[in-house]
């Protein structure tokens, strides 16, 4: 898909080649995409910032729920919830099509923070409904005001069955430039207690979300062609046409570089014969690959 890339970057001195010649990288193999793609990225040992068009307001299907969880520990923190509290899954939840709990029987109960866990790790919206009615949705969206994600807006909390319209429009949004806002401010809430301050949370909860958010099972898309045994603490969103993924991306032990992946108007197949999803998966597995090898030290 030929389009203005709206490619911008950051540079600190003596590393601007090597972050340019990588934009190209990351901007050619977009062009080349029959849909569009939309990217942040920050390599994190130098500081060094890139987007493709990071600032469009675009669906942002399941990556919505990191905003949500991080909402969730601010309450925690604030002594609204426990995370080893309770909490019973009821059926009005469970009119929806992601995730494992939509098939259980109706009324078991959890504990807090692994209603948090499952609506991570497997994208469950049993517990996203749950947890976005507990926290509030206002709530939800005024922490994401609060800490700067200025163009991300939460519609729902269970997502309707059948969406109808224009997403942008009627849908949860998001850009690329706020997941990875939001992801930096966690990785950064782990180690210093005034950054995880910033998220309303102590640096124990930043690392119980960052953690939660490394042990994700969907793992087709950003890990899928990096060395095995890479660590990766993500997201993924999938909707109509609309195929995502962020996170954090680890060489061993040492964060290397956050990428935030937004691919949209994807069509069902694409002109080689290849189903649209099986396409934006790949396509983003070779976006954090390229990123990986031209950052890793």
């Amino acid at each position: 898909m030929q389009e203005d890339s709206g490619a911008e970057t950051s540079f600190r001195k003596g590393r601007a080649g090597m972050l340019e010649d990588l934009v190209r990288q990351l901007n050619d193999m977009c062009d080349k995409q029959p849909f569009r793609t939309t990217w942040y990225l920050k390599a994190l040992h130098t500081g060094e910032t890139a987007h493709r068009q990071g600032d469009l307001v675009i669906p942002s299907a399941s990556t919505r729920k990191v905003s949500i969880m991080m909402s969730a520990l601010k309450a925690v923190n604030e002594g609204r919830f426990t995370l080893d509290q309770p909490v019973r899954m009821l059926a009005k939840y469970q009119d929806n099509d992601s995730g494992t709990f939509q098939h259980f029987s109706p009324n078991f109960t959890i504990e807090f923070k692994d209603v948090l866990l499952m609506m991570i790790i497997v994208s469950d919206n049993t517990c996203t409904g749950t947890v976005t009615d507990m926290v509030g949705l206002n709530e939800v969206n005024t922490y994401c005001r609060s800490i700067g994600m200025k163009d991300t807006l939460h519609r729902y909390g269970l997502p309707p069955r059948r969406e109808g319209g224009d997403p942008v429009r009627t849908g949860t949004v998001t850009t690329a430039n706020d997941q990875g806002l939001l992801l930096e401010m966690i990785l950064n809430g782990t180690k210093d207690e005034a950054a995880a301050h910033k998220l309303g949370c102590t640096p124990e909860l930043c690392r119980t979300g960052l953690q939660i958010l490394l042990w994700q099972k969907l793992n087709t898309r950003m890990p899928s062609l990096l060395p095995e045994g890479t660590k990766v603490a993500h997201k993924t969103g999938t909707g109509r046409g609309v195929y995502n993924d962020v996170g954090i991306v680890y060489q061993g032990n040492d964060p290397l570089f956050i990428l935030c992946t937004y691919t949209s108007l994807v069509p069902t197949e694409i002109p080689d014969g290849t189903p649209g999803f099986a396409a934006a998966a790949q396509h983003i597995g070779k976006l954090a690959r390229t990123c990986y090898d031209a950052l890793k030290s």
